[in-house]
């Protein structure tokens, strides 16, 4: 259960309409989900991450698809079902197969596990890996 009510269109501030109307117009849908409608009650965090996300989750060096998998393996790593739902749903409509998913959930899981084992046992970095 959500610790804010999530807001209708009609309880919006002006500032926060502005942010849903960008949003549907980027979009290119009415729909606006639940996580900018919890956000809409603070205009101000609604704005800036609206903002951050437009621009990180833009075209770039990395295509859509890989950035929504991405999105997909860091909400699962922490823990986020509200996020790996989402953007497993976005994923799948940029393209993302049944095979691809697997695949991803395999190197969230083999992540996960190598990272507790190298972390319980403190392996000190390779000369060769240090950045």
């Amino acid at each position: 259960m959500g610790t804010v009510p999530l807001l209708s269109d009609d309880d919006l501030s002006p500032e926060a309409r502005a942010v849903f109307d960008e949003i549907r117009a980027t979009r290119q849908t009415d729909y606006v989900n639940n996580f900018w409608r919890a956000l809409a009650h603070d205009p101000a965090l609604l704005r800036a991450t609206w903002d951050r996300l437009k621009v990180v989750m833009a075209p770039g060096a990395l295509d859509p698809l890989v950035k929504e998998m991405l999105y997909v393996a860091v909400s699962a790593a922490n823990g986020c079902s509200y996020c790996v739902h989402s953007h497993t749903a976005s994923a799948r409509a940029k393209g993302m197969s049944d095979e691809m998913y697997g695949e991803l959930l395999a190197v969230v899981g083999m992540a996960a596990q190598t990272n507790a084992v190298v972390t319980a046992l403190q392996v000190e970095v390779d000369d060769a890996f240090v950045a």
